[in-house]
């Protein structure tokens, strides 16, 4: 016998109190507490409960009964649709202030440290448009919106866009998107379609069939733009015909390649890359410095706000000069390029070995000789044997990825007694979690939160570690 479906429950006029860790909004009905997805602090609605478990719900809001003083209008059309900035609807100010909330919540809650160091979050100095890399998917399953069903009418299925959330065979085809500024959506749409008037086919993620795959377009402040036309079953004239006419109708590329791509998933970086026209690479410039970013390299994807990022991780470390500094999970090397001139050393280290030779190249292209790299898992490079043959630094900078560092390499932080730890994070529950652990023998003395995804629940957290005086640390 099928299974009848369950009631879903409709609970009314629930005041939405917080945010969560997700970015949905908090509610309670009698004891239970509900995660409400697109709901703002200082709402009243009503929901619908689409899950329950023991102590808690998630729901969706079936009316505004209230609307909260933080509410605002969403400027995107796919709003709502789109995984992508779902804080639209809530006003900038807000959104700074729920997100230093978040962090200071999850630093008293899991570190149980003073906050009262916390400075005010840095706000982004652009909030549209702001993104200097953009992935996009081609799919012949297209998400079909409310307004398109209320058409009643067939419908084209191909979609170059983004994933629409749970759905991983489902892609939203996006029109304008306000990431990325111009030419990112003339580029999207012409090349979307090209394919249609051309009958090139748009991939099949369940079957892995079709010629287009991928669309990744980069840019830079210093104005060049990179874009890679990831290709799965593609005739090579098709290949052909895409290229030239990408090329024909934004001359101002700098950069033009493409990538043949038959495997499952769709990481690139064990693909081989096929210049089309152009450079293999762009150049992005900070502080007088210049990096050179390849298709498979990594940057901060807020370039003007990297800057703010990395100037106070700088600041906070107080540099005199003199300093022998350990840059932990250096990626690229930026924030070890960016602060070699004012120390005496910089040692980095990151487990991806293209990261590494990239951090290298970024040196050479800017005279800095006073930078070494190394590749591997920290925790096995970071061991009492490299510290004793490269010196005690008198300045570690951690930028580790969501998951945090490992314990032992917290434990070897605590083994060497750097007078400094600059710990920068882009999730404060990992952070907090290793703060925890450094308390044994560090002091939390500054923090600031910095926005680096506007319209996202996303943000990055810069603490400063000093280490106590031995008295107090019980050596």
């Amino acid at each position: 016998m099928r299974r009848k479906p369950a009631e879903k429950k409709r609970i009314e006029n629930v005041l939405v109190t917080d945010i969560a860790e997700e970015g949905k909004g908090l509610g309670k009905s009698e004891e239970l507490v509900i995660f409400i997805d697109k709901a703002i602090p200082g709402d009243v609605v009503d929901i619908e409960l689409f899950r329950k478990k023991k102590n808690f719900g998630e729901a969706k809001v079936t009316r505004i009964v209230s609307p909260s003083e933080y509410r605002t209008q969403p400027f995107c059309e796919h709003f709502g649709v789109c995984g992508g900035c779902k804080w639209q609807h809530m006003t900038y100010d807000a959104q700074l202030r729920f997100k230093q909330k978040s962090v200071n919540d999850a630093l008293e809650r899991l570190a149980k440290i003073d906050t009262a160091p916390m400075e005010p979050i840095l706000p982004s100095f652009e909030t549209r448009y702001y993104r200097n890399k953009l992935e996009y998917t081609f799919s012949d399953k297209r998400w079909l919106t409310d307004e398109d069903v209320a058409r009643d009418e067939e419908h084209n299925m191909n979609a170059l866009g983004f994933h629409v959330p749970l759905r991983f065979d489902k892609i939203l085809n996006i029109e304008t998107c306000y990431l990325q500024g111009s030419p990112s959506n003339e580029i999207r749409n012409s090349i979307r379609k090209f394919a249609l008037d051309n009958a090139i086919s748009f991939y099949n993620l369940r079957n892995h069939e079709g010629a287009l795959r991928n669309l990744i377009i980069r840019t830079s402040t210093t104005g060049e733009i990179m874009v890679i036309v990831v290709f799965a079953y593609a005739e090579q004239d098709e290949i052909q015909k895409m290229m030239e006419h990408v090329q024909a109708t934004f001359p101002q590329l700098t950069s033009l390649l493409y990538i043949i791509n038959h495997k499952k998933n769709d990481t690139i970086f064990d693909q081989d890359i096929h210049v089309f026209a152009g450079r293999d690479y762009i150049f992005e410039e900070m502080e007088g410095l210049t990096f050179k970013i390849g298709p498979k390299s990594f940057y901060q994807t807020n370039s003007l706000q990297a800057y703010e990022l990395y100037a106070l991780t700088r600041q906070f470390a107080g540099f005199t000069g003199d300093e022998l500094v350990y840059d932990l999970y250096t990626g690229a090397g930026t924030i070890a390029n960016f602060v070699a001139r004012h120390v005496k050393a910089v040692i980095g280290i990151e487990y991806v070995p293209t990261a590494i030779e990239d951090a290298k190249v970024n040196s050479s292209l800017n005279g800095i000789t006073n930078t070494t790299f190394y590749a591997g898992d920290m925790k096995d490079v970071l061991t009492p044997e490299f510290a004793e043959q490269h010196g005690k630094p008198d300045v570690i900078i951690t930028d580790p990825p969501r998951a945090g560092m490992h314990p032992d390499v917290v434990q070897r932080l605590l083994e060497m007694e750097a007078p400094k730890i600059v710990y920068v994070s882009c999730n404060a529950a990992t952070q907090a979690r290793d703060i925890a652990l450094l308390k044994e023998k560090y002091e939390t003395t500054r923090i600031r939160p910095v926005d680096m995804f506007p319209h996202t629940q996303h943000v990055e957290n810069v603490v400063l570690l000093e280490l106590r005086p031995a008295a107090d640390t019980g050596i």
